[in-house]
């Protein structure tokens, strides 16, 4: 037998197996390394989070990301290039961070890697009747499995799409088997550049539990903070927000898209929601200037309501009290007061964060990661009963040597 068959094999069989999930988002702000110790599967499965850290992409590293993200017409070359590069660079922040903390490579069973999303084409998007659902994660894995010398679970997304999904959002696998709790309805809501949560009833039916996008996250908010402020990156608290007033047309024509019409599971990206769109909106809006801290107070109130209508829907749909759920958040857009706050205004639900049931809510996409690395080695036996959950397990191996 191939010694890193043998190897996968004897991991398989540990009770409890070293992991580390590594999430980059579309907000490109850098990358998060989250080491967890994980045991069972499944509905058994149980996470320790042993360290975690982001590490900041250098503005040379987003300027190189940008020239093909979310991007229809990109040089070729430079996409290719950049897949290894990317993948040099995760396995360099990861060495750096095994480092720091004192633990050795041979100690860690596996690498999960989400990669760095750098086009997401839903059908529903691109429109084109022969082809199907379609999704892009740069970073190859088999440069990231050589520079560590562990082995690298990767492309989790392309499984999910083959299996009839459409890539996104893959966070209900995670948040169902770690999160679900028997008499309580939770709704695990993760605003990153994009805003999706998982709707976790309290039956714990999987027939009844879907994960979605709500829209923008995060995204639309960045983009022009940096347009407007170019030595910013994010509108750290809200300052800039709050002292703008939301401009009531803009944020309706903001949110006249056919997208917010769609039925859940949706799943969508910076591919709609990029500079186009809010100019779009704008020119509408027959607004042909707007100030910085308006035009950021209109997008944040459009990430909060389109965030809230959305879970309004969905539990629209069940014969429970909207008030009777609680809302566990995660992601950026979770240290943005202003959205905060208009989330609590407009849901009369218990909001917290994931950290409240022993997760860092900046660590959970990470986290989450590791466990689909996890359930595709030790689990994978789950059904989910369900066409809008694949029951599946997903990633590509890539082998040390």
């Amino acid at each position: 037998m191939n010694k890193n068959i043998s190897a996968l094999y004897q991991i398989a069989q540990k009770e409890t197996r070293k992991i580390i999930g590594l999430m980059s988002g579309t907000s490109l702000d850098g990358l998060d390394i989250a080491l967890c110790e994980i045991s069972g599967s499944g509905e058994n499965t149980a996470v320790k989070l042993i360290q975690f850290e982001t590490i900041d992409y250098s503005e040379e590293i987003k300027i190189e990301i940008r020239k093909v993200f979310a991007k229809k017409e990109i040089d070729f070359q430079h996409l290719v290039v950049l897949n290894e590069w990317i993948g040099l660079l995760h396995a360099e922040m990861i060495n750096t961070s095994l480092k720091k903390w004192n633990i050795t490579s041979d100690s860690v069973d596996l690498i999960a890697s989400h990669g760095q999303t750098v086009l997401h084409a839903p059908k529903f998007l691109h429109q084109l009747e022969k082809f199907p659902n379609a999704t892009l994660q740069i970073g190859d894995g088999d440069h990231i499995a050589i520079k560590t010398g562990i082995i690298t679970l990767s492309d989790f997304r392309q499984k999910h799409i083959a299996a009839g999904g459409e890539g996104a959002p893959l966070a209900v696998y995670g948040d169902y088997f770690l999160f679900g709790k028997k008499g309580e309805n939770r709704i695990m809501l993760n605003m990153g550049g994009i805003a999706n949560f998982t709707f976790l009833p309290a039956s714990l039916n999987a027939n009844e539990t879907f994960v979605t996008d709500t829209g923008t996250g995060n995204t639309l908010i960045d983009l022009f903070v940096k347009h407007y402020f170019p030595e910013k990156s994010y509108d750290k608290d809200a300052e800039i927000a709050k002292q703008g007033t939301v401009n009531q047309v803009l944020l309706h024509n903001l949110k006249d898209n056919s997208f917010f019409q769609q039925e859940f599971p949706k799943t969508i990206g910076p591919e709609l929601f990029g500079a186009e769109y809010v100019k779009d909106a704008l020119k509408k809006s027959a607004i042909e200037t707007i100030s910085a801290p308006d035009l950021l107070a209109t997008l944040s109130r459009f990430t909060a309501e389109t965030i809230a209508e959305a879970i309004q829907y969905a539990v629209k749909n069940t014969s429970t009290p909207i008030q009777d759920f609680k809302i566990y958040m995660s992601g950026g857009g979770t240290n943005n007061p202003l959205i905060v706050s208009w989330l609590k205004e407009l849901l009369p639900c218990q909001f917290y964060k994931s950290d409240d049931l022993g997760i860092s809510s900046d660590a959970k996409e990470a986290v989450l990661f590791a466990i689909l690395a996890n359930e595709t080695v030790a689990g994978g036996n789950f059904d989910f009963g369900s066409q809008k959950i694949p029951s599946i397990t997903m990633g590509k191996i890539s082998m040390p040597d």
